[in-house]
């Protein structure tokens, strides 16, 4: 088995020991060096975000100070959902490695179809959820103003 995804399955292991999430875990490589491990703390942190990878995002951030994840691969013992894709590819990870599908996940009732669906505009269901733009003629402000900084940083 892969050191690394060995080291994911191992964090969605221990979670089955420990009840703070589901089955889940991730560690972020970089020059073959582990940089950031998490596994999914949803229940004991009552945070719907803390899923493995995002959990593992945050820490690899964290010890090497940075927001910006180039040159590194994610191992996750799962197919990651819509949250974690989207996560991984705003910290510019650019390959990621994982165990299970996430048809496996729906197996044991973690379906994020219906996330993919309405991303897709398939599912136009308002129980999902609704979006409605509001004042933008104010909130444009904001953004035009941050326009003309001279010292914006773009992430």
């Amino acid at each position: 088995m892969n050191v690394y995804m060995k080291t994911a399955k191992e964090l969605s292991d221990d979670n089955l020991k420990t009840n703070v999430g589901g089955p889940f875990g991730a560690c972020i490589v970089k020059d073959g060096k582990v940089i950031g491990k998490g596994s999914n703390h949803v229940l004991s942190n009552n945070d719907p975000t803390a899923h493995a990878e995002v959990m593992a995002i945050r820490d690899a951030c964290k010890n090497i100070n940075s927001y910006d994840l180039s040159g590194c691969e994610l191992y996750t013992s799962c197919y990651p959902c819509p949250m974690c894709l989207s996560a991984t590819i705003w910290a510019n990870i650019k390959k990621v490695y994982y165990g299970n599908t996430k048809e496996d996940a729906a197996r044991i009732g973690f379906r994020d179809d219906y996330i993919y669906d309405y991303i897709r505009n398939l599912n136009k269901d308002s129980k999902v959820l609704e979006l409605e733009c509001m004042d933008r003629e104010e909130t444009i402000k904001t953004f035009d103003n941050f326009m003309k900084k001279n010292d914006k940083t773009i992430y």
